[in-house]
């Protein structure tokens, strides 16, 4: 028995072959479509972080500036985070009656 070669059968098969392997390449594989949209989902997700902290960057770049330029700054912070009044000022501590018998 003589087998004889056909060409277009086996231009059929590897044509199907390439069509699958690009398929899979498409839907499955590095770089298809899901991962298109997972790496897209990731660069918003990180770039509403970049705005979060370039903002809070800002914010702290404006208070090394007052605090470089100034003493007004200083004096409030030391007021507020410390509880320090300046020489020959009088301290009043108000105490809220109200808030005292809620917490009790």
């Amino acid at each position: 028995m003589i087998l004889k070669f056909n060409y277009r059968r086996t231009l059929m098969a590897l044509m199907a072959i390439i069509i699958l392997y690009l398929q899979y390449r498409l839907w499955i594989d590095e770089g298809s479509l899901a991962n298109l949209a997972s790496v897209n989902a990731q660069i918003k997700q990180r770039s509403s972080e970049n705005e979060s902290l370039a903002e809070r960057n800002k914010a702290l770049a404006e208070e090394v500036l007052a605090l470089k330029s100034g003493m007004a700054v200083i004096e409030q912070r030391a007021r507020t985070e410390l509880g320090m009044i300046k020489q020959n000022e009088t301290f009043y501590l108000v105490v809220d009656d109200k808030k005292n018998k809620e917490d009790e």
